[in-house]
């Protein structure tokens, strides 16, 4: 019997309106993104670059009755939301548009993943190095918890500060020095000679400069809203902020917290939670971390040699959704990543999960049945390897063995040893032997 304590289902913080009308309020957020998303779908053709091309940027304005700028923003928005999916030069509608009427979650949903999106929706000031953007980016949702903490009206000066100080902490922790603090005495010392003084350190109006861009960004997509020298958080902008402190606390609260852990360690630590409590994990981790990290500490996790983590890699991946979905599509031509990439990118666009595994073709089926089968000889019991052989697309073990041996995947001898170990019938075990040996020594 488990002696776990259920933590009881947290509550949003009073005032917070219900999730019907949080809904509402997204949808008025994107209620031109959607509108263009409905166009897009039904357009021949609209373009697959970030801007409409020239020709469906003129037809949607003219469609839509809206301006350029309009229409441009609400393409952006639709992309970012998830409310379309770009296949080549073909617009397609997301699920989240299909659902847009009828489920307040997807609704949710798509708004929080354009909430994340800020720092894309709003272009960042010209001029300033990207370096100097990512810092802001990582250091923003600091800023946010005051929002949130403070309920209220927040004056500029005091986000401004909270903002300096996040960066100065991010740039100690990558032992990094910030212009100026190494220049000596006599570079610092005001010029005697006649010529100008050099120009003062700063930092201080790129800071003020990055939180205008930032508090910009976060009222463009509905967070939050500025007044004369303070910022409020929008109810949507307070629930999203509650959420994601919410699921920080859960990770940090739970047996199986891995907030602070690698993705491999955090993939690890979730190997043996059933699915619910594994996909709660994903999301504490990945709302501590900004999207695009954490989408790329996963893939690259995904492509190192353990199996298992490759695939744990994948599910996370999910949790992620629409966000992930261009760096998903990227790694279909990797061998490894493949099979996973399918699936997910099947599954992604609607597909039941039960269906999903009819899009392989045979090899790469046969390839995930290797990889599997790695995963579940270096971390599972012998009796799954066993029953593992069911989940093969060949008839039989002959069969089997043929293809398996003709797939290449770089750990076939390792699986069939361990599966010719752990299986009980002595004659296909000898086959598997067998097997083994011909593919470790070239053999047919």
């Amino acid at each position: 019997m488990s002696t776990r304590r259920t933590r009881p289902a947290p509550r949003p913080p009073e005032g917070t309106p219900p999730r019907p009308e949080l809904a509402r309020q997204a949808r008025a957020v994107l209620a031109d993104a959607v509108r263009i998303a409905h166009w897009a779908a039904g357009a021949p053709a609209p373009g697959s670059s970030a801007p409409l091309a020239t020709q469906a940027l003129e037809r949607a304005a003219t469609a839509l009755e809206l301006s350029p700028a309009q229409v441009r923003a609400g393409w952006d928005r639709a992309r970012l939301a998830g409310l379309i999916e770009l296949h080549g030069d073909t617009a397609r509608p997301g699920w989240r548009l299909r659902a847009w009427d009828r489920d307040d979650s997807a609704v949710l949903r798509g708004w929080v993943a354009l909430f994340d999106a800020w720092s894309l929706v709003h272009a960042a000031p010209e001029g300033i190095e990207a370096g100097a953007v990512a810092e802001a980016v990582e250091a923003v949702p600091q800023v946010l918890s005051l929002l949130q903490l403070s309920a209220g009206p927040v004056a500029v000066p005091a986000l401004l500060d909270l903002l300096a100080q996040r960066i100065a902490e991010l740039q100690e922790e990558r032992c990094e020095v910030p212009y100026g603090a190494g220049r000596s005495a006599a570079e610092s010392a005001p010029a005697t000679t006649g010529r100008p003084a050099p120009a003062p350190d700063r930092s201080a109006d790129l800071d003020a400069l990055l939180l205008d861009w930032a508090l910009e960004g976060l009222a463009a997509v509905g967070a939050l809203t500025l007044g004369k020298g303070h910022a409020t958080l929008t109810p949507l902008g307070n629930w999203a902020v509650w959420v994601k402190l919410e699921q920080i606390c859960v990770a940090a609260q739970s047996p199986a917290g891995n907030i602070e852990q690698s993705a491999a360690d955090m993939l690890l630590g979730c190997a043996r939670l059933t699915p619910g409590p594994a996909r709660d994990e994903y999301r504490a981790w990945l709302a501590a971390r900004t999207v695009g990290s954490a989408v790329a500490e996963l893939l690259a996790v995904a492509r190192g040699e353990d199996a298992l983590l490759r695939g744990l890699a994948f599910e996370a991946l999910r949790v992620v959704g629409a966000p992930a979905e261009p760096e998903v599509r990227a790694v279909v031509t990797n061998p490894s990543l493949r099979p996973y990439a399918l699936l997910w990118l099947a599954e992604y666009e609607g597909a039941d999960p039960d269906d999903a595994q009819e899009i392989l073709s045979r090899e790469e089926a046969t390839w995930l049945w290797v990889d599997t089968a790695a995963a579940v000889a270096d971390h599972g019991e012998t009796g799954l390897l066993v029953r593992h052989l069911d989940s093969a697309v060949q008839g039989t073990v002959p069969a089997l063995l043929d293809e398996v041996r003709a797939v290449g995947h770089p750990r076939t001898v390792q699986v069939l040893v361990a599966l010719a170990a752990a299986h009980p019938d002595p004659a296909l075990a000898k086959a598997v032997r067998r097997a083994a040996f011909q593919v470790h020594t070239g053999g047919a």
